[in-house]
């Protein structure tokens, strides 16, 4: 078959390439940039960037054979595949920042010292061991601390577990001339919407 790559509409796209690219779905624009389909670029278009990575997967390998001229078929599909490859290495990268970045924050927010005042108050107030039944573990927390200082500000939940029952601990913190001090605390049952003020 005679290569008609980089003719645009008049190039014949081989069957044997017409097929998925994910180096196009996964690296979308930067793909587009470098294999001269610059229709890549409308992922900086809101909401239409939500539909292109799904175009550009499925057109993709026609587009770029349309758009540059390539060695040969087999060019291309070396081309392609480095793109792929690329990509799986881009994707795993940003996944396990997003991990790190999460297990840290998690991690902080766990050994910061509202959580751990507001695991006390529960694990000391009768009414609440009881509901629960012991043994009773915690949960990571979610929610924002802000600390600037020796002024901060916390506003927590987790869920708690106990031998009987289990629940979530909402917590509300400020932190006054360095030191931690709960201003609310209150744990919902989950099932029954009871809710027991941890004091």
């Amino acid at each position: 078959m005679e290569n008609s790559s980089g003719q645009g509409k008049a190039s014949t796209v081989p069957a044997e390439i017409d097929r998925w690219n994910w180096g196009a779905f996964f690296l979308n624009w930067i793909w587009g940039i470098g294999n001269n389909t610059f229709i890549a670029l409308l992922m900086f278009v809101p909401l239409v960037n939500m539909v292109m990575p799904f175009v550009l997967g499925a057109k993709g390998s026609a587009w770029a054979w349309r758009n540059k001229q390539w060695d040969s078929v087999e060019h291309f599909r070396k081309v392609q595949r480095a793109w792929a490859k690329w990509s799986i290495v881009v994707v795993v990268a940003i996944v396990g920042l997003f991990v790190a970045m999460f297990m840290t924050i998690t991690a902080a927010m766990k050994s910061s010292e509202a959580y751990k005042l507001a695991s006390e108050r529960l694990l000391s107030n009768p009414q609440a061991v009881s509901v629960l039944g012991e043994p009773i573990s915690t949960g990571s927390p979610t929610g924002n601390i802000e600390v600037s200082g020796p002024s901060g500000y916390a506003n927590i939940s987790f869920s708690v577990e106990g031998a009987s029952r289990t629940g979530t601990v909402y917590v509300q913190a400020e932190k006054d001339l360095g030191q931690w001090e709960i201003t609310r605390s209150l744990l919902e049952v989950d099932g029954s919407g009871e809710r027991i003020s941890l004091k």
